[in-house]
């Protein structure tokens, strides 16, 4: 199978865990070339995927990354935009279109989890929302397991404390 195949079957069957990563992860805009930029990423380092791995771990450990970059690039525009003083409107990323997708209790989770800590935010999505298991996560986060499930029992109860209800897991 030549490379190209390669990333088109893993794009069919990851893009969609991908998409909701990068929904919960950072605001809604332009996600689909988030999305698209992760596969990118991987075809141009493909010949640095190790065969042993999970293609799913190594391509939510490039989401994270291109998640990190896009947040970063964000703030330094936000900067910008803040330095020059401009009297512009701001950037509304929750948009109508978006908010019409999810049901009243998405929303009310989505709104929560955006409220944590990046660390809380990343596992909750990696393990409560995309059901990805422990040594999963912990590949993708560079973590050791115990400090995946130690952050994932945390943020679960922070989670449970905004939203004021009991649940032992996140809604999807």
């Amino acid at each position: 199978m030549d490379r190209k195949q390669v990333i088109s079957d893993w794009f069919h069957q990851y893009s969609d865990d991908i998409y909701r990563f990068f929904i919960y992860r950072i605001r809604p805009n332009d996600v689909e070339d988030l999305v698209q930029d992760v596969f990118i990423r991987a075809i141009k380092g493909l010949g640095s995927f190790q065969g042993n791995a999970s293609p799913k771990t190594w391509l939510f450990s490039i989401a994270r990354n291109v998640a990190i970059d896009e947040i970063r690039r964000r703030k330094r525009n936000k900067w910008k935009e803040h330095s020059n003083e401009t009297n512009r409107e701001p950037i509304d990323y929750q948009t109508p279109d978006f908010f019409l997708e999810l049901n009243e209790q998405n929303k009310r989770l989505y709104t929560t989890i955006q409220s944590l800590k990046g660390s809380y935010r990343d596992i909750l999505i990696l393990r409560g929302i995309n059901e990805l298991s422990t040594e999963e996560a912990a590949s993708i986060l560079n973590w050791n397991e115990h400090k995946v499930r130690s952050t994932y029992h945390r943020a679960k109860k922070a989670l449970q404390k905004q939203l004021g209800g009991t649940n032992d897991e996140p809604s999807k």
